[in-house]
């Protein structure tokens, strides 16, 4: 998971120890992850010592994590994928951005059903406008890793697209705030706490999902 980032379009606030509907977006993102059926989280960013309560408060069981860094810190996504790749032994692994604040277990799910029917390297998320969210998807870490070993650039899609990963869309029930939905900038963060609030009104965010 990609938690590093400066979020210069929030003021410097770092974007994972935001909090929405009474839980950090790095907690929410995990825990889709977790209830996913990680058996490991390898988050390259920081280390939030706070994880695990989350995590437990939200009553789910808090596998083994991992915390690191890219080398130097804020080199891109792609130096981030290669130190988070060094961590990871598992056959699969999930690349997620730590600032989905809707994203849930069963998108991720399809993701990897989706790869495992195509018997393709991997599967990510297109949004409505059928473009790829590279930080919503799932690759077998083998391919991943010799597709980096020749890689120079620094664009995740330069390094991923050649993959050629199953593409999965998600239609979204009307009033629903969308998986895809990240927090770069203020209007983000003001339009998914709207988004959340609503869905609370309404009764459709569970203890779960409020931790």
């Amino acid at each position: 998971m990609l938690a590093g980032g400066r979020g210069s379009r929030l003021g410097g606030a770092a974007k994972p120890d935001l909090v929405i509907a009474g839980r950090s977006l790095l907690a929410t993102v995990s825990g889709a992850a977790v209830d996913a059926g990680a058996s490991s989280l390898v988050i390259v960013g920081p280390p939030r010592p706070g994880l695990d309560a989350e995590l437990v408060a939200g009553s789910r069981q808090v596998p083994a994590v991992e915390f690191t860094m890219e080398d130097p810190p804020g080199a891109g996504p792609v130096a981030a994928l290669r130190a988070g790749l060094r961590h990871v032994a598992e056959p699969w692994l999930l690349l997620l951005a730590a600032d989905l604040p809707f994203l849930r277990s069963a998108q991720l799910l399809t993701l990897l059903a989706e790869a495992e029917l195509q018997a393709a390297p991997g599967a990510l998320l297109v949004d409505d406008q059928r473009r790829p969210q590279w930080l919503v998807s799932c690759w077998r870490s083998g391919r991943l890793r010799s597709e980096l070993a020749s890689y120079r650039g620094a664009s995740l899609g330069g390094v991923l697209g050649p993959l050629r990963p199953a593409e999965v869309s998600i239609t979204q029930s009307p009033g629903q705030p969308p998986p895809w939905l990240d927090c770069d900038t203020g209007a983000d963060l003001a339009a998914a706490r709207a988004f959340a609030q609503r869905l609370a009104a309404a009764g459709s965010l569970t203890e779960r999902d409020l931790g």
